[in-house]
């Protein structure tokens, strides 16, 4: 639906909770990750209004199109023309979405970016309390520009706080800023622990002889695929699936053998009934740039579905899954091998004990519980009576603390 009006509130006319709106690069219907498990929850407390990136489409009118999804969030997307100047997006943006909520504040309104870049067309828009949950550094990922480094600092000026979506993420970002937490990936522990109970494969997996390694999450400039064509060939009885979307590299170039199974995309709620039919978590990132500060959400989440996992030294995995003994790391093809068969000859009893005692520690409840307060601590005190920075929380951990 098209909405070219002012919205105070997103859902209901009458919603008490104060707005929300986030400013995503990431797509609502996209891959669960972060954003939703955090967002649904903020949706308890506030009227969520998640701004996408524009779509071009030929021969169209600039507009908003505005819908719901079950979460209980709403999404905008600029819908825009092709052919547009990078400046004239920039304004057919600011325009839309000041057509969408209002240049100024009415009551509490809370920002929330995942992307500096949003920043090209918000930056006069007010806000009572505005957050940057930076959960990737994403100035190291393919394609970023110079304007991002630039919008990043200019976003670090205006925000009240900042979350980082790890521990060495945050170690890198915490002189930026008075007030920086990291907030590692958490777990939906419910949800992936189906896996241990689920006894029937989906029927594209159903074929696959065992073992299988199985990988899900987004294909993309981070996964080392020249390291899963050379495990997959030290063991072709060995069964590799792959479940995501392709994202930023060539399809073609991704390895192509008997034993490597590319599934594409799944549903988040489908993701156990495949997990619940692998023998190992198979991690392999490339370390790069790109994986340099990255939590990955995937290891919590083997973990609570009772898969044991192989990932290679990507540091917030090295500490403390690694360190805790509760995810093996491999160095290089050789190192996979070995410590797969170390994994599949092992009895599972203590190690899956192990790991519930870990997991038990925190929830995605938990981290937003943790943000939660944070910002009503800010938006609690007026400027001149917020703790100084020395009395604020370093931190606040999840189980990748």
């Amino acid at each position: 639906m098209t909405q070219p009006h002012a919205l105070r509130t997103p859902s209901k006319a009458t919603s008490q909770k104060p707005l929300l709106i986030c400013f995503s690069h990431l797509r609502w219907d996209f891959v669960w990750q972060r954003p939703q498990h955090l967002l649904s929850r903020a949706a308890k407390h506030y009227d969520v209004l998640i701004i996408e990136e524009p779509i071009f489409k030929a021969d169209i009118q600039p507009h908003m199109d505005v819908s719901s999804r079950p979460q209980g969030v709403t999404i905008a997307v600029p819908m825009l023309p092709e052919g547009l100047s990078h400046e004239d997006v920039i304004a057919e943006q600011h325009d839309l979405i000041e057509g969408l909520i209002g240049r100024e504040s009415n009551g509490s309104r809370v920002f929330w970016y995942y992307t500096p870049m949003a920043m090209a067309f918000t930056s006069d828009f007010e806000c009572e309390l505005c957050i940057y949950d930076n959960m990737d550094e994403l100035s190291l990922f393919r394609g970023a520009s110079q304007q991002l480094l630039d919008l990043e600092n200019a976003l670090f000026s205006r925000c009240d706080l900042v979350f980082t979506g790890g521990m060495s993420l945050y170690e890198a970002k915490k002189s930026r800023h008075r007030s920086v937490h990291g907030f590692p990936s958490s777990i939906d522990f419910n949800h992936f622990s189906q896996a241990r109970s689920i006894r029937q494969d989906p029927l594209d997996q159903a074929h696959i002889p065992h073992p299988r390694l199985g990988f899900f999450g987004v294909v993309d400039e981070r996964m080392d695929i020249d390291l899963l064509a050379e495990v997959a060939d030290l063991r072709p009885d060995w069964q590799f699936v792959m479940i995501g979307p392709v994202v930023k590299i060539d399809p073609a170039t991704l390895p192509q053998r008997p034993n490597i199974h590319w599934l594409g995309g799944k549903d988040y709620k489908e993701l156990p009934h495949y997990l619940s039919g692998w023998d190992v978590g198979f991690m392999n990132f490339a370390l790069n740039e790109a994986t340099k500060f990255i939590s990955p959400t995937k290891t919590p989440e083997f973990l609570a579905a009772g898969v044991p996992v192989v990932s290679t030294a990507i540091t917030d995995v090295v500490k403390p899954y690694g360190e805790k003994g509760l995810v093996e790391i491999a160095r290089n093809a050789e190192e996979v091998v070995a410590k797969v068969e170390m994994m599949l000859a092992r009895p599972k009893d203590a190690w899956l004990a192990k790991v519930d005692r870990h997991l038990a520690q925190g929830s995605w409840d938990k981290t937003w519980g943790a943000m939660h307060k944070l910002m009503l601590d800010v938006t609690g005190d007026t400027a001149s009576e917020r703790p100084a920075a020395a009395s604020l929380p370093l931190y606040a951990t999840t189980p990748a603390e």
